[in-house]
């Protein structure tokens, strides 16, 4: 077995084909044109979309307030439909995953990250087992999965099937399909992987760590029965990106302002909406050019 814990992305980099993940057929859900007067922000749904909105809400009180501004959180019915929506100017601020978000770059030139989490430097999947396997959590990639009924999560996901399966292969030679079998699903959500997998209803999954953790600490998941057997080598994902139109629609230097706004923001309650506890931090494309060559060189983009 490989002791894959420690080491990094860049490590795996150049080694394997990734069959294209997500491209998305979904269409955005109807949003209102973009308004002069109006920041309409929105989030990829990697969660329940009725709790997402409860979260995002507080977040687009305090930024109408600090920046002095009409903003509207806006949900979409997709990871392809958070892009699509940012592409059309619908959207001007989006929390996208770093494949999503470096899709969102390629297709909007001008597009900035401006804000990550502290975490989303160093982010990682966890794969997660029903306790009826008997596996316990270790340094080496599970191969006793092979063959078991697994899911991953949103087909567009970064940490829920991008570079899970990017490591799936790497490690055992094998497409996911040929590991793990017929019985492969893609659950649409980090949350929904947990619960179906501590249920049984599928014996292992790849979700986003943060999500679990935060499940865990809210007593909406038993640890015990959906565990953690593995953890991924680290690699960015999640962040803010600005439109390139909010200069233009709010005036010179708005961009800079709500970068600044974001970075500032010190209330627990937003930042657990966020998911975010250890609060935002400055980012910048560039920070994600280690992804984007893994994505090129698995086939993803060009």
């Amino acid at each position: 077995m490989i002791d894959t814990l420690s080491r990094p992305l860049s490590t795996f980099l150049l080694l394997v084909p990734l069959a294209a993940c997500g491209g998305g057929t979904e269409a955005a859900a109807p949003v209102p044109a973009a308004s002069t007067k109006v920041l309409r922000f929105t989030g990829i749904p990697n969660e329940n979309t009725t709790e997402l909105k409860a979260k995002y809400q507080p977040l687009a009180d305090h930024l109408a307030k600090e920046l002095g501004v009409k903003v509207e959180y806006v949900p979409v019915t997709g990871y392809p439909a958070s892009v699509d929506a940012f592409k059309n100017g619908d959207i001007l601020l989006c929390w996208f995953g770093g494949y999503t978000g470096l899709q969102t770059m390629q297709a909007v030139p001008g597009a900035r990250v401006i804000a990550c989490g502290k975490i989303d430097k160093e982010f990682h999947t966890y794969f997660v087992a029903n306790k009826s396997l008997g596996l316990e959590k270790k340094n080496e990639f599970p191969m006793e999965l092979a063959g078991k009924k697994f899911t991953f999560g949103n087909e567009s996901s970064t940490s829920g099937r991008l570079m899970p399966e990017y490591f799936i292969r790497k490690l055992t030679g094998k497409s996911p399909k040929e590991f793990f079998g017929a019985e492969m699903n893609f659950s649409g959500a980090h949350d929904k992987t947990a619960k179906l997998v501590e249920a049984g209803t599928f014996d292992a999954g790849a979700m986003d760590f943060a999500t679990y953790d935060r499940m865990v600490k809210e007593g909406k998941l038993d640890a015990d029965t959906c565990r953690v057997v593995w953890v991924t080598p680290d690699y960015v994902d999640y962040n803010f990106m600005a439109h390139p139109k909010l200069d233009e629609t709010f005036g010179a230097g708005f961009t800079a302002k709500l970068q600044e706004t974001l970075v500032a923001i010190k209330d627990p309650v937003l930042l657990a909406g966020m998911n975010r506890p250890e609060g935002l931090i400055p980012a910048k494309n560039e920070d994600f050019d280690t992804l984007r060559t893994a994505a090129v060189e698995a086939g993803l983009m060009r």
